[in-house]
């Protein structure tokens, strides 16, 4: 049969397939050939026993993506949810987290919830700022069940990585889109005897057929390795529009003179507060070299 992992705990595959999930094991000679199965992975198997849903991963099927972190494969892209009010957007983070999936080629989808208990004003800012920066922006509230369909939209057809911090409303949100992933979730649990629920791996929580959201450990920070401070200025796409008007070629936009950047942030045009997280990581990569 052929099926998707959506979960692995030690050793133990779980593959989805045909709106059932099998406890798998994986052959030997993905050992040997230095070869571990991720979850999101495709994959081909052999019931061993359907009644029990026991199974033996055989062959791997080609991979499309691979990330690093979380390690998953063949996700198409990410949606990233933060709170509007209680809490506030830690955007510092948000820009780490927008930074490392561009470095890994994900598309991310920027999800503010939590609208009921915020004004339209405080959106509006948000969503001017992380559209500008190339990005679409979604509010919703999962307590009033609002804005859930174009999430849906978003979603359908693909397998996206859902993040963001502890307490913003994800868990809601997930419950929303798939009201039985709890019970699957401790189903697994039980089968495994790890206790009660809690996202300390990477999961694939089916949607539908073809849709999948995958489950991720809420963040409380996010480090930029493997990036240089003159690299930095790439992922920022909305300085594009600005850089002609810089007067050196590869200028950092930090301390340069004639800089068409810093002029956009001082007349308005690029926001401040992405301007400032740039300045902070900058610094902070150049400060890693130094160790």
């Amino acid at each position: 049969m052929q099926g998707k992992i959506i979960k692995g705990i030690a050793g133990f595959y779980y593959v989805y397939s045909k709106g059932a999930t099998y406890e798998c094991k994986a052959k030997g000679i993905f050992r040997k050939n230095k070869q571990k199965p991720l979850v999101g992975d495709d994959v081909k198997f052999d019931v061993l026993n359907e009644e029990d849903k026991i199974g033996s991963i055989e062959e791997i099927l080609e991979r499309h993506s691979k990330l690093i972190r979380p390690a998953v494969a063949n996700v198409d892209q990410a949606l990233v949810v933060f709170a509007i009010k209680e809490p506030d957007p830690n955007l510092n983070l948000l820009d780490r987290f927008l930074i490392v999936m561009k470095q890994q080629n994900v598309p991310t989808v920027i999800c503010f919830n939590k609208s009921d208990i915020a004004s339209e004003e405080d959106f509006a800012e948000y969503k001017n700022i992380y559209e500008a920066a190339g990005y679409k922006v979604i509010s919703t509230s999962a307590h009033c069940n609002e804005g859930i369909d174009e999430i849906k939209e978003v979603l359908s057809g693909k397998i996206t990585t859902l993040a963001g911090p502890s307490g913003v409303g994800k868990s809601s949100i997930m419950n929303i889109l798939n009201p039985s992933a709890n019970m699957d979730t401790g189903e697994i649990s039980r089968k495994i005897m790890r206790g009660k629920h809690t996202t300390r791996h990477s999961e694939l929580i089916p949607i539908s057929d073809d849709t999948y959201l995958m489950d991720t450990p809420g963040f409380s920070n996010i480090y930029l390795d493997n990036i240089e401070a003159e690299e930095l200025k790439d992922f920022y796409s909305e300085f594009v529009k600005f850089e002609p008007y810089c007067k050196f070629a590869g200028c950092n936009h930090i301390g340069e003179k004639e800089c068409g950047v810093r002029d956009a942030v001082a007349d308005g045009e690029l926001s401040e507060k992405r301007y400032d997280n740039y300045k902070l990581f900058f610094e902070e990569i150049k400060d890693r070299r130094k160790y």
